[in-house]
């Protein structure tokens, strides 16, 4: 079952409208009600082309934590072959919210890490929604450091509201963990590619984000912090979330513009979660364009690149 936004009531009223009519048509006479099908039809999409093409920050927002929109798992099954992931950071246990290993994606050997936020109650409990705790970030800087020994590209995807925050998580050194993580994207002798095909919150999304080039789904978003988040420590007020996404400057479209990501991948008319095999595809061509780039550059350039990258960052704002 289709699941809609607050936004998209227009869309959703057509869409029912139009169900009821196939409803119809499949029990009677289906070639009189065709025209009205095929006109509805015409109109539904034209609507969702013409909402989605002018979202709101706060509607991005939503777009980016729509249960249905595709997740790590989604992607590491379509995308690449022989996924084999490694479990464990060598010093606590096992992080069920971020996931990696080594796979091949169209040919080459690649080493794969995302944040899995889980798709039903059970999976979402499972991985933590996504948020992750040192051993997570630990398991990657150690991914990462495998990468680097066998000069194989590292893919990113990330997809979490941050890192957790919770009381066990800090007792356990949060910001050490997140911090050595994020030194290891920066000491990669390998080229990165980090994708945003959600959520990109705070911490916890650029300790595995530090890379030669980060790309954005076209309807994610990526920030120091949510708007929920902001507008509380702000305002002392929740309720001014809206206003928060819109001056955090949070979509891709914006980061772009302040060149702290390097491209935008367009999703389907609707997001991602409508068609996510499409959504996906185009993900893979992006990365795979992206990698392309960085063929030919030694371990030094690499690093090199990479610091300047971020380096600019800071000078261009």
């Amino acid at each position: 079952m289709r699941s809609y936004l607050d936004f998209e009531k227009p869309v959703a009223e057509l869409e029912a409208k139009l169900e009821e009519l196939r409803a119809m048509a499949a029990q009677g006479d289906a070639v009189a009600i065709g025209d009205d099908i095929t006109r509805l039809e015409g109109k539904a999409r034209e609507a969702l082309v013409q909402l989605y093409s002018n979202l709101s920050p706060w509607q991005k927002t939503q777009v980016a934590r729509h249960p249905l929109r595709p997740h790590f798992t989604d992607y590491a099954r379509t995308l690449f072959e022989e996924f084999d992931p490694l479990a464990g950071d060598r010093k606590f246990g096992d992080d069920h919210a971020i996931l990696g290993g080594f796979a091949r994606f169209r040919g080459r050997p690649v080493c794969l890490i995302g944040q899995e936020k889980g798709s039903t109650t059970e999976t979402r409990i499972k991985h933590n929604f996504g948020m992750a705790r040192p051993e997570g970030y630990r398991k990657a800087a150690r991914l990462m450091e495998l990468a680097d020994r066998f000069a194989l590209p590292v893919i990113s995807l990330v997809d979490t509201a941050g890192a957790f925050p919770g009381l066990d998580a800090e007792e356990r050194g949060q910001a050490e963990a997140i911090a050595r993580s994020t030194d290891a994207c920066l000491s990669l002798g390998a080229p990165n590619v980090a994708v945003v095909i959600g959520e990109g919150g705070s911490g916890g999304a650029i300790a595995i984000a530090t890379a030669n080039r980060v790309l954005m789904l076209e309807h994610s978003i990526y920030s120091v912090i949510s708007p929920e988040g902001a507008a509380s420590i702000l305002w002392r007020d929740t309720a001014k979330a809206q206003e928060a996404a819109v001056n955090m400057k949070i979509t891709a479209q914006d980061l772009l513009r302040f060149h702290i990501i390097d491209s935008v991948i367009p999703e389907p008319a609707g997001g991602a979660h409508r068609d996510p095999q499409a959504a996906i595809t185009a993900t893979g061509d992006a990365i795979e364009a992206a990698l392309g780039e960085l063929e030919g550059l030694d371990a030094a350039a690499l690093r090199r690149a990479r610091r300047e990258k971020f380096l600019a960052i800071g000078r261009n704002l």
